[in-house]
């Protein structure tokens, strides 16, 4: 059996913990405290569905801008502040991740999730400093509240998300897209559309299709990013601004500015940011449009490296992997597959967020975990996924020119040329007969009577239709 967090340990491994509910045991390794310990009990649901990691690090930024600010506007000691910002620096480092156990399926508010940094940053800065100087309420959380604290750290983790992997993932996507394009200029190919036959294309005009399709995702993105550097940090408990003191929401984002390198704000509205997620909302859907937009273009590769003998076969894409346990010598296009199912997870997780966040109630939205999870999974597949198929897919893309040459010769669609000379209905005639008849275009043209051999070469130049 799989262990619980609800199993019993040996009282000898528990140290005691009091908070305003009484005592409670806490494992004696670990730094965090009553209240985390209270709902790792009470809401074993879906581990290891742990909070995201991006949320713990936002909220070690969080904190230190917290007790930064504090410390500036005078209403905390200089050591206290200090102290915090060391431990800060160490979960942002990665170095305490064994000290945050509880999972997404908690309360709404994330309220758990601030009290374990908050008791995790007391407990370990008292260590550090060989005497209990932090409270976990009274010094790491002042000036705050659950309510402003989560919103403000799933702004940040979503910033850092989308600036310093997606939107560098879109960027050498882009540039990958238009090398392509440059390496591939001058060959025509057949065009399709409804999947069928088209008039022709150059290669490059399609992938200069793809390659604006990442660019306007990446404008997508990076229009989302305003709004979410806006932080409710200093609304406290329901956007007043209650015990935080005056300047205290200006002093903390500007604080966090100065400890990521962002353009972090106060938010103007505080009543809005702890009840509204409708920035989140905006940015999901960015995300949302540049999944389907990705579905697309790993759909077209799949598509035109179809075969290798029996599909379209107009590129070739690298063979990373064999495709089959049981078919000696099958390559399939897996990278295309893991794009798309990206795409679809990303999808679904834009129908979450959107619900979530249309069930904000008077002063508070109380599905903010869920929110986190869906929207911060999203961003980070996305970077991932552009990484992995830009690399292992694109990059290796080599046209076949002698496929899609002959099924550019073998399309009954370039007959649009002669149209403006013979006419839309006689054009179609021209098409069905060589096309029931297996002929080309030309024979079925000049079978029909509808223009000499020289007049027919002087109009049908296919290559010169894109």
């Amino acid at each position: 059996m799989e262990a619980s967090c609800m199993e019993e340990y040996r009282i000898d491994e528990y140290r005691i913990e009091k908070d305003s509910m009484g005592e409670v045991r806490v494992p004696k390794d670990k730094y965090w405290g009553a209240q985390t310990e209270r709902s790792r009990v009470h809401f074993p649901i879906g581990a290891p569905a742990s909070m995201p990691g991006q949320i713990i690090h936002a909220f070690g930024l969080l904190k230190k801008a917290c007790a930064l600010a504090n410390a500036r506007l005078g209403v905390l000691s200089q050591d206290k502040a200090e102290l915090i910002a060391r431990v800060c620096d160490e979960i942002c480092a990665g170095k305490l991740c064994e000290h945050f156990p509880l999972v997404v399926w908690q309360t709404g508010s994330g309220t758990q999730t601030n009290m374990n940094v908050n008791e995790v940053i007391a407990n370990r800065g008292n260590e550090l400093a060989g005497t209990k100087l932090l409270h976990p309420n009274d010094d790491v959380n002042k000036s705050q509240s659950s309510n402003d604290t989560f919103p403000s750290a799933l702004h940040i983790a979503a910033v850092l998300e989308l600036e310093d992997r997606l939107v560098p993932a879109l960027t050498a996507m882009s540039a990958s897209l238009a090398a392509l394009e440059e390496k591939n200029a001058g060959i025509v190919k057949c065009g399709r559309t409804h999947l069928q036959d088209a008039t022709p294309i150059s290669f490059s005009q399609e992938i200069s299709g793809w390659r604006t399709m990442v660019e306007k995702g990446k404008t997508f993105v990076e229009a989302a990013l305003p709004g979410l550097r806006e932080l409710a940090l200093g609304g406290t408990a329901v956007g007043t601004g209650l015990n935080a003191p005056k300047g205290f929401a200006e002093a903390v984002a500007e604080a966090m500015a100065e400890l990521t390198g962002k353009a972090f704000v106060t938010a103007p509205n505080k009543f809005h940011s702890l009840t509204s997620k409708d920035e989140i909302v905006f940015a999901q859907g960015a995300l949302t449009a540049l999944a389907g937009n990705m579905m697309k273009i790993a759909n077209d590769v799949r598509w035109l490296a179809s075969g290798p003998r029996l599909g379209l076969g107009e590129i070739r894409i690298p063979e990373n992997e064999p495709g089959s346990s049981i078919m000696p010598g099958k390559v399939n296009p897996t990278q295309c597959e893991s794009m798309t199912m990206i795409a679809v997870q990303v999808m679904g997780n834009a129908t979450a967020v959107n619900m979530a966040a249309s069930q904000g109630n008077f002063e508070l939205n109380v599905f903010l975990p869920v929110t986190a999870r869906n929207f911060l999974e999203s961003a980070r597949l996305l970077a991932d996924g552009l990484n992995a198929f830009r690399v292992f897919c694109v990059d290796g893309i080599e046209a076949n020119k002698e496929k899609m040459a002959d099924n550019m010769n073998r399309s009954l669609m370039t007959v649009t040329a002669l149209s403006p000379a013979i006419g839309y209905d006689r054009a179609a005639q021209v098409a069905k007969k060589a096309f029931k008849e297996n002929i080309t275009l030309k024979e079925a043209c000049l079978a029909l009577g509808f223009l000499d051999e020289q007049a027919f070469d002087e109009l049908y130049h296919p290559e010169q239709m894109i």
